[in-house]
């Protein structure tokens, strides 16, 4: 999997490409960790070339979520394709994240 980290002045968006998966969530889960550990809790998971999210992938998430929320950030996702986003409804988790279908909108309202 790849993953690239854009820095914005309100926020960073995290891009990753493929699936996030047992192999791929430790990836995401250190992107994630390099952004915090600077003390940035504004986040914007470009979902956009997602191609599958296993519970390994929402578990880091998850931990993401209540990580950022603690320092009075969030976890937003955007551009999630239709299928995974179905999942994510289904296991009850849809509430959990706010959910932009542009990047423009998912960083002008973080």
């Amino acid at each position: 999997m790849e993953i690239t980290t854009t820095e914005y002045k309100n926020c960073d968006v995290i891009h990753p490409i493929g699936r996030v998966d047992s192999a791929g969530a430790p990836q995401l889960e250190a992107a994630i960790n390099a952004v915090t550990q600077l003390g940035r809790h504004k986040i914007v998971l470009d979902m956009s070339e997602v191609t599958f999210v296993s519970s390994a992938g929402w578990w880091v998430l998850i931990g993401a979520q209540k990580n950022c929320k603690k320092h009075r950030g969030e976890v937003v996702l955007a551009c999630i394709e239709t299928g995974i986003r179905a999942s994510l409804k289904l296991v009850g988790m849809d509430d959990y994240f706010r959910i932009y279908d542009e990047m423009t909108a998912a960083v002008g309202n973080i």
